[in-house]
């Protein structure tokens, strides 16, 4: 369902910086990622061997850190905020869809070969930017914990308490949910395409992060849903000890890929 109307463009000032026309998609646009994302992850199931080793044993830490540390307040947000970062790993999800687009071996080995890509600089950044995101998340939830309860729990019964059985925890639940959306939905739209795009071309990052905006802002219904689809999957697979998400993350990269592609209008290089 690659046919909706294109938005347009400004035009690129130079061979590096490429403006892209977007579409707008609908709900089976996002219907068909998600099964040519899952396509591609049962293909190459190599990939667990990457995030079945990274993201669970991270989010394994965090969680043994935070217990172990007397950070109990911190173990929400360190886990949630994990997710912010996951466009820094799906990086090699798109550069292994893009392989496998161009009728080039598209093994695990290639995971890390998105260092090679013309706009790696920009990536870089982008990751840095990804990182900062995450400490400004990290710094809300420990304000907000602070100022709606106070000082640290010394015990997981204190903690549990402190949080479910009084006005302030309630208020600290829905405050930091709604804070931590916001958040989520600044990844999303800076990253839904650019990420893709600067694997895909030799972009710079202000014409990527620009295309993205735009994407998502001539579709936000789709994105609203695509962005609840995939908190609602990265949930779950988090629950059995962080497990599912070598699941999770791949098939979720390679559909944004997809998304990616029907997203916008993709001249040749």
């Amino acid at each position: 369902m690659n046919g909706g109307p294109a938005v347009s463009a400004p035009v690129p000032d130079s061979a590096s910086s490429v403006a892209l026309e977007v579409r707008e998609i609908g709900p089976g646009d996002l219907r068909d990622s998600l099964r040519e994302g899952w396509s591609d992850f049962l293909d190459k199931r190599g990939d667990l061997i990457f995030l079945g080793l990274l993201y669970p044993v991270i989010g394994l830490f965090a969680a043994a850190l935070s217990l172990g540390a007397n950070l109990l307040p911190l173990l929400f947000p360190v886990v949630a905020g994990i997710t912010l970062l996951g466009p820094v790993a799906a990086s090699g999800f798109y550069e292994l869809a893009r392989r496998r687009e161009e009728g080039k071996d598209a093994r695990w080995s290639h995971f890390l070969d998105v260092r090679h890509r013309p706009a790696r600089n920009a990536i870089m950044i982008l990751c840095l930017i990804l990182l900062a995101i995450f400490g400004a998340w990290m710094g809300a939830a420990t304000t907000l914990y602070m100022v709606l309860i106070g000082a640290f729990p010394d015990t997981l019964s204190e903690f549990l308490s402190s949080v479910f059985t009084t006005p302030q925890g309630w208020a600290l639940i829905v405050i930091g949910t709604l804070v931590g959306l916001g958040f989520a939905a600044v990844v999303l739209t800076i990253t839904v395409v650019s990420m893709p795009m600067l694997v895909d071309r030799d972009a710079t990052l202000d014409s990527a992060i620009a295309t993205s905006v735009r994407a998502v802002m001539a579709n936000k219904r789709a994105m609203i849903r695509w962005g609840l689809t995939v908190a609602a999957l990265l949930v779950l697979g988090s629950i059995p000890l962080f497990i599912g998400l070598a699941i999770a993350l791949p098939v979720l990269g390679y559909a944004t890929w997809h998304l990616y592609t029907k997203l916008v209008i993709r001249p040749p290089h």
